[in-house]
Order: C-alpha cells, then structure tokens, then sequence
C-alpha cells in the first residue's frame, strides 16, 4: 500500500513528546515522523517523489481544541491517509463528559472518512500500574470502547494502545513518565505501520536497563520526579494552560522526511 499525503492530527502523543531530537521542529521526532520517513521511502517513484507528511499535533491539546484549529486545514491538505489521536487529555481532567467528547469525535472522524482517506484511530493506553493516572483506568476503558464503535461505524483502521501489554514495561516511557520514550515512539510506528500493511525495516530499539539505586537514591528520584513533571502537570490541569500554548504546529506544510529506518 502507498500513500502520498500523509496527515497527523492530535495532541503529544502525536506531535512526539518524549522522543527528543533536537534538529527538528519543537525539539522532537516521534512515531508519526517514523511513519512518514517509511511512507516517502515508499511512495511512488522510489524516492518519495511527490509524497508529503502534514503533522498539525500540538502537546496539551484537548479534543475540541484539536478539532478547531486542525480539522479543517488536515481536510485542505487532501490527504490520502490521516491519524487520529485525542481526547486523552480530556479524560485526565477533573470531569468530563465521554458520551459528548465521543460524538463530537465520531463528527470529525466521519468528516475525515468522507474524503476518501484512510483513516487510522487510537484507542488510549491502559494506566494500570500508573500511580498517577490508575484511577481514571475505568474512563479510559469506557472511552476506549466507544472509540472502537467509532472506529466500526466508519470503517477505519485501529490501532489498540490499550492492549499493547509491552507499555507496561517503564522502559517505554519517557523520563516525565507520561510520555513515550524513542524506544515507545519506534514501536507505536511499527504498529501503525503493521496495521495498514506497509512493508517495512522497522524494528524496535533496544530497552536501556536505568542505573541501579539504594532505596534512598530511588526516593529522592521519585522526589524530584514528582517536582519536577507531576506537580507543574496538575497544575496544568487545573489551571486550564497548557504546555503547548506557545507552540506551533511542527510541520503545518507538506514535508518529506528521510531519517535512516534502522533509527
């Protein structure tokens, strides 16, 4: 299969928050940049002739923010495969409402099935094991489920996040421990590559074992984790600011990439 406008829209997960790369725009690579290097290499004319990759994803974005400000301009770009990924940061808030943030999503996901692009949806990861986010696991499964209707009744592709049982392993994450790490980035690519049946050299990195800690060293990590990422995020919550207010979209235009695939 060959695409030759490749479109991201979403929040972190997709802009590429915690796969660092200090070359490119916002500081960060991420899967959907992996994705599309593969997508140019394949695409018609050997070289990526032709192909671009839009990647309109802003960190701390929540869904009607994605919706309003990267709806339209991704339908402009006349895609022929388009990703989906938000609303996580709307079930991470104090209250919200699933059944309203989903009908609005399930609106937009029919307006981007309907230009004839391949779509591919996300559900959100299981927080089991997460002291941060485990006790809203159950609204992450309950969204996750509609956003498997969703994904049914517009005939899109899927990729489950909830069932990757390898991101349980903290090896994945980042060092915020709320984002993927590089090695959590290359293999949601392989996944989204896997799913739409693109051949590909992808293979994943390897796992960095951390330092071994005294008991002390590990509780003053844990410490200075909690100032340093989980304190100034809840205040984000509360507050209503974002870590993406002052930034823009990384790639509003059509780009091609070609980073080596063995990274």
């Amino acid at each position: 299969m060959s695409f030759q406008r490749y479109v991201a829209l979403g929040d972190s997960f997709t802009e590429g928050v915690g796969d660092p790369d200090p070359t490119r725009p916002n500081g960060v690579r991420g899967w959907a940049d992996r994705v599309a290097e593969v997508l140019g290499r394949g695409a018609v004319g050997g070289g990526g002739d032709g192909f671009g990759y839009v990647n309109l994803a802003i960190r701390g974005r929540k869904l009607a923010a994605v919706l309003d400000e990267q709806l339209e301009p991704a339908v402009a770009a006349r895609p022929d495969l388009v990703s989906l990924y938000a609303g996580g940061n709307d079930i991470m808030r104090p209250k919200v409402d699933i059944d309203a943030l989903v009908s609005r999503y399930d609106d937009a996901v029919g307006t981007l099935a309907g230009t004839g692009a391949t779509v591919v949806l996300f559900t959100a990861f299981d927080p089991a094991g997460f002291p941060i986010f485990s006790a809203g696991r159950g609204r992450f499964a309950i969204y996750n489920e509609l956003v498997r209707e969703v994904a049914d009744r517009h005939g899109t592709r899927l990729v489950d996040f909830w069932r990757m049982r390898e991101y349980r392993d903290p090896r994945m994450w980042a060092v915020d421990r709320l984002h993927m790490s590089s090695a959590g980035h290359q293999r949601m690519a392989i996944a989204v590559l896997d799913e739409l049946g693109v051949p590909h050299d992808l293979e994943s990195l390897p796992l960095v074992d951390p330092p071994a800690r005294t008991p002390r060293e590990a509780r003053a990590d844990h410490l200075d984790w909690a100032r340093t990422h989980a304190a100034p995020w809840v205040k984000r919550r509360l507050t209503g600011t974002s870590s993406g207010d002052t930034l823009s979209a990384r790639y509003p235009d059509p780009s091609r990439l070609g980073a080596p695939s063995s990274e």
